[in-house]
């Protein structure tokens, strides 16, 4: 069996007591003793063996005890293993699979509201807080051309166009009188330069130089690079949350200020991108928890994730994240049935 951070292997009885206790602290949320397991189980052996194996767990570093009980619950190493070893996989029910597909039928065809939905009815299902990236093209989007579109002598308009179409406009202001001919010249030779390069590697630097080989004047550039970060911005993947307040009715989250560090979390977009950013590089499910996922404020949280497709070409991640007292085979199924109907559901939808 495998382990985590040099941890010797489990033999089996303390596997099976190890998984025994993770099952009974998800259903009950409460720390588990050697005479819980001994009555509610058919362990096979005494109340004192399964306190001696809890016992080796703990200093094994699978279980830990609450200063305040006489019971153990799971560290995140014991989650770990538990998910990685221990876990039977689950099958979604067909009920959740119709609820599932209902919804999403009943969406509009734009891709916004597809993911709105989809994360409205995980949220739900799952009972806890769901998040549900845009899906984001696997290729890189390339820059196709510039408009600099002379409106009067200070003002202008900016369009960028990419391999995605229309990025960003954006009305613009100089400091000084400009000409229609800088325009013209400035947007041909940055065409010119720059056609078919992959967005992301068109910065200051390199609209510089090109202002400068044209002589033009330091405010043109900044149009320029201002458009190109406006464009950048909006290829990137945006987030959709619901069910926060699922997790008000988990006696983990009852103390408000962790409540409110959450709700901050989930307010910042990047955050919860970042979290997800590892599992949408590899495009396969996940599972992180506790520590794992970096921040302070998500030590008592896991999050699972499992990718969707958009057509062939862009992928989006589904997570739900929730108490680490999670239970893990039914949301991870959960989140593979809605991402298997988000797909099909998508097959229609034209990139806009």
């Amino acid at each position: 069996m495998s382990t985590d951070e040099g941890r010797p292997p489990l033999d089996q009885r303390k596997a099976f007591i190890l998984a025994t206790v993770v099952y009974e602290y998800i259903a009950s949320g409460e720390p588990v003793g050697s005479q819980t397991l001994t009555q509610k189980y058919n362990l096979g052996v005494s109340s004192a063996t399964v306190r001696n194996e809890m016992a080796e767990l703990e200093l094994g570093g699978y279980l830990v005890q609450p200063h305040t009980s006489a019971g153990r619950v799971p560290s995140d190493s014991g989650y770990r293993t538990y998910v990685d070893d221990l876990m039977q996989p689950e099958q979604l029910g067909e009920a959740d699979r119709r609820r599932i597909r209902d919804e999403l039928r009943d969406a509009s065809r734009e891709l916004d509201e597809i993911v709105a939905n989809a994360t409205r009815v995980l949220g739900r299902l799952s009972n806890n807080l769901a998040f549900v990236t845009r899906p984001e093209i696997a290729t890189p989007v390339m820059f196709k051309h510039l408009q600099l579109i002379w409106l009067s002598a200070r003002t202008g308009v900016a369009i960028v166009v990419t391999s995605l179409g229309v990025a960003a406009q954006s009305l613009f202001e100089l400091s000084a009188d400009g000409a229609p001919d800088d325009f013209t010249r400035l947007s041909n030779a940055i065409n010119a330069r720059f056609a078919a390069a992959p967005l992301g590697t068109i910065g200051e630097g390199e609209v510089g130089a090109v202002a400068r080989e044209l002589g033009l004047s330091d405010d043109l550039r900044g149009v320029v690079v201002n458009a190109l970060r406006n464009a950048r911005v909006q290829q990137e993947p945006t987030v959709a949350a619901a069910g926060a307040q699922n997790l008000l009715d988990q006696p983990e989250f009852q103390d408000l200020k962790k409540l409110r560090s959450i709700l901050r979390i989930v307010e910042e977009q990047k955050t919860l991108y970042d979290i997800v950013a590892d599992a949408m590089n590899a495009g396969a499910p996940s599972v992180k928890i506790g520590h794992e996922l970096g921040l302070d404020e998500l030590n008592d949280f896991s999050v699972v994730t499992v990718p969707y497709r958009f057509g062939k070409h862009a992928t989006g991640m589904l997570s739900i994240l929730g108490p680490r007292r999670m239970p893990y085979g039914r949301l991870m199924a959960l989140a593979a049935g809605t991402a298997e109907t988000l797909s099909e559901r998508l097959s229609a939808v034209e990139i806009p």
